[in-house]
């Protein structure tokens, strides 16, 4: 009876954590990292094609990433999609080849990047509360149906707390490993 409400929950809140995870990769450190860029929107032949669907990704040093298309006409527009980001980074075109060097971060920039991902951290916690609220609504309508009783219905509630208590921990622990990243590179 728990299972089905728990594993709904778990499923639902993953995808959260899993898209928290894949927003915050893209904020900048001192570091390189294909997940940077990867997700970016290139206009390729007419269609916005992420990145990494039409170029290899390596890191060649620390602060270096290097990005070789598979069609050597693709350059261009990668280029110019990596410019147009809000990355502020600047690429730099080989003949077969983009590097693009990453800047160390000033502080200004570092304080900017913390209320980033702390907005980032709070929108994933909003979206974890929206879903507890949402099945904590099926529970009491479960009880109102007469499928659970109330006693049943307590003790739903709290296992639901407990999950939302240890995912909003997991996401404390993610923006802060995330924070002193941004902070000491």
């Amino acid at each position: 009876m728990y299972e089905d409400i728990t594993d709904a929950l778990k499923d639902r809140v993953g995808k959260t954590i899993e898209f928290f995870k894949s927003e915050i990769a893209s904020l900048r450190t001192g570091r390189a990292s294909s997940a940077l860029v990867e997700d970016i929107k290139v206009d390729y032949f007419g269609q916005l094609t992420p990145l990494n669907q039409i170029a290899s990704i390596t890191i060649q040093q620390p602060s270096t990433i290097v990005i070789k298309p598979w069609d050597k006409n693709a350059i261009a527009p990668i280029e110019a999609a990596i410019t147009n980001s809000k990355l502020g980074l600047a690429p730099i075109a080989e003949s077969d080849f983009i590097r693009i060097n990453i800047p160390s971060l000033t502080q200004e920039r570092r304080e900017q990047l913390i209320k980033i991902l702390g907005q980032k951290a709070e929108e994933a916690k909003i979206s974890i509360r929206q879903e507890r609220e949402s099945i904590m609504k099926e529970i009491d309508k479960k009880e109102k149906e007469g499928s659970f009783t109330e006693d049943d219905k307590f003790k739903s509630k709290e296992i639901i707390q407990k999950l939302v208590d240890e995912y909003n921990n997991e996401i404390k622990e993610i923006k802060d490993k995330k924070e002193n990243d941004i902070l000491n590179s």
